[in-house]
């Protein structure tokens, strides 16, 4: 069976590093590292995996690149005396993932749509960017879509900023469910408060 463009563009994003991906990755960084932290974007970098998280090329469906800094939290030396290691300044993790506050940065320079979903395109020392599709949910386009049409429904607003999208649900703990998971639901906070 012959295999799509789609597959191959899959194949060759797989791994950046040993494909023809990482000297165009080179080529583009260099360009992305002088743009805005937000870029509205003509098509998507990844088309296919845009498409696999509910990309569609119509009105009311944009991309946006953002920028956004790496690594854990950035916390200050405990001036008290402490050893290094009970000082609390290295391996601490931040409560929300790069990628969700990425999301929630987009989110905030387009008020009028929500966050669809988004995926990784490329890194340095320093920066990570991401791609974000974003849906206007009162577009008739939108609203005339089956497959987009929920977007524009009153329970999705803020959905960045709720960690509805796939990259806020990873880190709220949503993503599994049965066993091992009874503290995630509805929310690991609202659970530790259900006694109280």
């Amino acid at each position: 069976m012959a295999k799509s463009m789609y597959a191959y563009v899959r194949e060759a994003w797989r791994n950046p590093d040993a494909t023809e991906v990482k000297a165009l990755l080179w080529e583009r960084m260099q360009t992305w590292r002088r743009e805005g932290a937000v870029v509205r974007l003509v098509r998507p970098t990844r088309i296919d995996r845009a498409h696999s998280l509910g990309y569609k090329a119509k009105q009311g469906v944009i991309v946006v690149r953002a920028r956004i800094r790496r690594g854990g939290r950035r916390k200050s030396r405990y001036i008290r005396g402490r050893r290094t290691a009970r000082m609390g300044m290295r391996r601490i993790t931040a409560g929300k993932s790069i990628q969700r506050i990425a999301e929630e940065r987009a989110s905030k320079k387009y008020r009028n749509m929500e966050v669809l979903n988004s995926y990784w395109v490329g890194e340095d020392g320093r920066n990570k960017w991401y791609e974000i599709i974003l849906v206007d949910g009162s577009h008739p386009s939108v609203m005339s879509d089956p497959q987009l049409a929920w977007v524009g429904q009153a329970n999705q607003r803020g959905r960045a900023e709720r960690g509805k999208t796939m990259a806020g649900r990873k880190g709220r703990g949503q993503r599994h469910k049965g066993t091992g998971t009874e503290k995630t639901r509805p929310s690991i906070r609202s659970n530790a408060n259900k006694g109280k």
